[in-house]
């Protein structure tokens, strides 16, 4: 069955923090080791474990690179421009609980990598992912996030698509965490996703190129080129990262949350720097709360210049194209015009059908359009044979109590052809259906 993920990125969002928060959901570890394997990539081991986060209990994935290969990403120092010392661990800002490697069949080697894989451009990187044993939708996923951050990069610095080589996300830790969000989306088969705003820091922060400003250039090419909301808050860090930014633009399908819903799962995923909030990641499956009535439409428009017959006309045209409710309302317009508003009661499935009779038949140059919910009683049509002659009658049930309402048309058919008043022929089509129901029952 297929879901709707709601991320809450009030601590920003990183590939480990994505990862850590969908396994969190429920995603099959086994299956996430395996088509990470299938990378062939060399000089790393995986931890997945549990930590404390403001006295949380969360899921930590951590890519732990062999020393030659190590980059800054999680070294506070560093990052923010002071003393780098020498003989740097890879610091993730909080302690492993509980923390396991991966099992047998799934360490990986230290062995010396070439500064040409640590430099790898947007090809070579497609190519680990084709050849990796992913669904095809999970390639399809995790290229998308790649070529997303490299368009950005390739805009920050000036040069071409294809000459883009990116250290960090071309970096052994970054291709594993795009492909294992990508892996565990899948398996969680999330078909919708939503994503209100990205809440980022101010500052600086250093990278290869040197010091520069936080949101980075690449966070904030790829929030403009995708519609994503940034919230600068008060944090003095980088809270989104490339790789986090580019996974929303690949997987966003909505920034608006439904009005109700149910939460059906939460997965916590924690981040490795340490700033003035705690480093998480929520993430829910989630289901809008369906109305268990019944879902109407009004449309409405303000006429100051079409006849009354032609508002009666109108009304006729759209009763007969399967309008529930069609009335006038008199209003005063802007220099005390008198005017009517148009109010029309419809169906879905109809808004369309009935906006072009609007516009055709009357003046009015713009609808509004509302959505409602209504409680409607049990209600059915029956066709009764009285003293009179033949009438319909609806008939509704708000408790175990019946109601007859005799249709206007049959009502006033009768009392053409009786000659006889219209409240003597409501009042008998009313008793007489009445007593039928009675002897029926």
């Amino acid at each position: 069955m297929s879901h709707t993920l709601y991320l809450e990125c009030y601590s920003g969002i990183s590939g480990d923090m994505t990862v850590a928060a969908l396994l969190d959901l429920g995603a099959n570890q086994d299956v996430l080791l395996h088509a990470i394997e299938s990378l062939n990539l060399k000089g790393y081991e995986i931890v997945i474990s549990r930590v404390k986060k403001a006295g949380l209990d969360v899921c930590d994935f951590n890519v732990v690179l062999d020393k030659k290969i190590e980059n800054h990403d999680h070294d506070m120092e560093y990052l923010h421009g002071h003393h780098h010392k020498e003989g740097h661990h890879h610091e993730d800002g909080h302690h492993h609980e509980d923390g396991h490697h991966h099992e047998a069949g799934h360490s990986h080697s230290h062995e010396e990598i070439s500064a040409k894989h640590e430099h790898r451009g947007l090809e070579d990187i497609v190519a680990i992912i084709k050849q990796a044993d992913l669904s095809d939708r999970a390639k399809e996923t995790a290229i998308n996030i790649f070529t997303i951050v490299a368009q950005a990069e390739a805009k920050a610095h000036g040069v071409p698509l294809q000459e883009v080589h990116f250290h960090e996300v071309g970096a052994v830790d970054s291709i594993v965490d795009v492909v294992a969000v990508a892996v565990c989306l899948d398996n969680l088969d999330i078909q919708e996703v939503i994503v209100p705003k990205l809440y980022e820091g101010t500052g600086f922060v250093r990278c290869q190129h040197g010091t520069i400003p936080i949101p980075v250039p690449a966070v904030a090419n790829i929030s403009a080129a995708h519609g994503i909301t940034l919230q600068i808050t008060n944090t003095q860090g980088e809270l989104v990262t490339p790789t986090g930014a580019a996974i929303v633009a690949a997987i966003k399908t909505s920034d608006k949350l439904p009005g109700e819903m149910i939460i059906e799962k939460i997965g916590m995923g924690a981040g490795k720097r340490t700033y003035d909030r705690p480093s998480l990641l929520r993430a829910m499956l989630i289901k809008e709360k369906v109305f268990s009535g019944d879902i109407i439409y009004k449309l409405e428009s303000n006429i100051d210049d079409c006849s009354g017959e032609n508002l009666g006309y109108v009304m006729e045209r759209l009763f007969e194209a399967g309008a529930l409710d069609v009335h006038y309302t008199p209003v005063f317009m802007k220099k005390n015009r008198p005017a009517y508003q148009l109010n029309i009661i419809c169906q879905e499935d109809l808004i369309e059908k009935l906006e072009k009779i609007i516009f055709f038949e009357t003046t009015s140059i713009g609808i509004r359009r509302v959505k409602m919910e209504r409680t409607i009683l049990p209600r059915k049509i029956k066709h009764v044979l009285t003293s009179l002659g033949e009438a319909d009658v609806k008939i509704v049930q708000p408790d175990s109590e019946k109601r007859f309402y005799p249709e206007y048309e049959s009502v006033t058919k009768l009392c053409k052809m009786h000659n006889l008043p219209y409240f003597e022929v409501y009042q008998l089509i009313q008793r007489e259906s009445m007593e039928m129901e009675r002897d029926y029952e």
